[in-house]
C-alpha cells in the first residue's frame, strides 16, 4: 500500500508535526509513504522533518506562501498521476479543500482519501453567520471523503451529526502527540511537585501564536491573578508576537512574561515549569495538553472543544474554563498549585496517544479503503 501525504510546508504547527510524525513511523514498518511540500521552508525542515525525503514543485521565483492552498490544489493532481499512491492522508481541516479539490479534478481516477479532523468541528467560539456557512461546508466536504478519522470519541459524535455519513466511514484514532520513549524522558526529567509561595509559581504556554490561540485573555488573566515571582513563559512564534509583546508591557507584565520563540522540542522542557495555561477558542486534541499530561503539569484550559471534557477526565487531571471568560481563568491562575491533580492518572491517560499505537491504527483504516489505479 502506497500512502501519501501532503502539506504545504514545514512551517511549524501541530498538524504538520503529527503528520511527519507518521509519515517517518510508517517508513520505518515497512510502508511506502511518500510526503509532498508545496513549499520547502519552515522551521520544522531540521527537526521533525530532519531527514525525510520529500518530493516538492520545482522553485518559482515569487513566493507562493500567501496562496498556498490555490499552490497545493494547482501541483497535487500531478504529483498523484506521477506516484500512482493507493491512499491520500489529509492530515488536518485545512486540508480537506485541497483534498475536495482534487476529487473534482481527478474524478473516478483520485485514490481514496482519509482525512483526519484536527480542530473542534462544532465551532461554538464563532457567531451564527460564520458557523452556519461552515457547517454547510461539512456536509458538501463529506461527500468527496471516503473515510474520516476523529481524535477521541466525542469528535466521532460530531463528525457523525455534522458530516451526516455512516459509522462504517469513521474511525477513532487517539491523536498521536507522544511517543513511547517522550513518555518516558519526560517522566524521568519530572520533579516531585513543590510548593513555591516565595519564588513563585511557573506558568508555560506552547502553541503558534496567533488568533485561535486567545492569547489576550491569557495575559490579562495572568496580569490580573499572578502573585508576586510568578512567571509566564510562552514557547511558539506566529504573527501575533508583536502585538502580544506590546499587551505584556501595557499590562505591566513584561518583566514576568517571556517570548521564547520557536524551538524544536519544547516538549522536554515542560517539567521545568509548574502549570500549563491552554486559552484556544478552538481546538482538536490539542497535543500541548497531552504532552502537559506526560510531563504530570496540572493543566488550565479553555473547554475549546467537545474532546476537551473527557480529556481531562471531567475535570480530574485539569481546570476547564468556559471559552472566553477571562475572569474565570484568572480565578483559576489565582487558584493553581503545583501537584494539583494526580500524576498517576495523567500518566496512564497520555499513554493512550502514543504514535506508535496510532500509526498502526491509521493503515489499519487505509487497507479497508477501496484502491484506485490510475490510468
Amino acid at each position: 500500500m502506497r500512502v501519501l501525504t501532503f502539506l504545504h510546508s514545514f512551517e511549524h504547527g501541530g498538524v504538520e508535526r503529527i503528520a511527519l510524525r507518521l509519515v517517518r513511523q510508517w517508513r520505518a514498518s515497512g510502508v511506502d509513504a511518500p510526503l509532498f511540500l508545496g513549499r520547502t521552508d519552515g522551521a520544522m525542515r531540521h527537526d521533525a522533518g530532519e531527514g525525510l525525503a520529500f518530493e516538492t514543485p520545482p522553485r518559482v521565483p515569487a513566493s507562493v506562501a500567501f496562496w498556498e492552498t490555490l499552490w497545493m490544489i494547482w501541483q497535487l493532481p500531478r504529483v498523484v498521476r506521477q506516484l500512482r499512491p493507493d491512499v491520500l492522508f489529509c492530515a488536518g481541516n485545512t486540508y480537506v479543500v485541497v483534498a475536495v479539490a482534487l476529487k473534482i479534478i481527478l474524478g473516478r481516477q483520485c485514490p481514496a482519501i482519509l482525512a483526519k479532523m484536527s480542530n473542534d468541528l462544532e465551532r461554538r467560539d464563532a457567531p451564527w453567520w460564520i458557523r452556519k456557512p461552515y457547517h454547510l461546508w461539512l456536509r458538501i466536504q463529506a461527500r468527496f471523503l471516503d473515510h474520516v478519522v476523529g481524535m477521541a470519541a466525542p469528535m466521532a459524535d460530531d463528525i457523525r451529526s455534522l458530516l451526516a455519513i455512516p459509522d462504517t466511514m469513521i474511525s477513532v484514532i487517539p491523536n498521536p502527540a507522544l511517543t513511547d520513549d517522550l513518555i518516558l524522558r519526560l517522566r524521568s526529567l519530572s520533579r516531585t511537585p513543590m510548593e513555591a509561595p516565595f519564588t513563585g509559581r511557573r506558568f508555560v504556554f506552547v502553541g503558534r501564536l496567533t488568533r485561535q490561540k486567545n492569547l489576550g485573555l491569557m495575559l490579562r488573566a495572568f496580569a490580573s491573578a499572578g502573585r508576586w515571582g510568578d512567571t509566564l513563559t510562552l514557547f511558539g512564534d506566529g504573527p501575533d508576537r508583536a502585538k502580544l509583546q506590546k499587551l505584556a508591557v501595557d499590562l505591566g507584565i513584561d518583566d514576568a512574561v517571556d517570548f521564547r520563540g520557536y524551538v524544536s522540542e519544547p516538549a522536554v522542557l515542560l517539567p521545568q515549569f509548574d502549570i500549563f495555561l491552554l486559552s484556544s477558542d478552538y481546538e482538536g486534541v490539542p497535543g500541548v495538553v497531552l504532552e502537559a499530561l506526560a510531563a504530570g503539569l496540572p493543566i488550565i484550559a479553555t473547554d475549546c472543544s467537545s474532546s476537551m471534557a473527557p480529556l481531562l477526565q471531567h475535570g480530574a487531571l485539569g481546570t476547564l474554563i468556559r471559552t472566553g471568560d477571562g475572569a474565570a481563568f484568572a480565578r483559576a491562575i489565582a487558584a493553581a498549585r503545583p501537584g494539583m491533580q494526580s500524576r498517576a492518572l495523567s500518566l496512564a491517560q497520555a499513554r493512550r496517544f502514543t504514535l506508535e499505537q496510532a500509526a498502526r491504527s491509521y493503515l489499519d483504516a487505509m487497507s479497508k479503503l477501496q484502491p484506485v489505479h490510475l490510468a
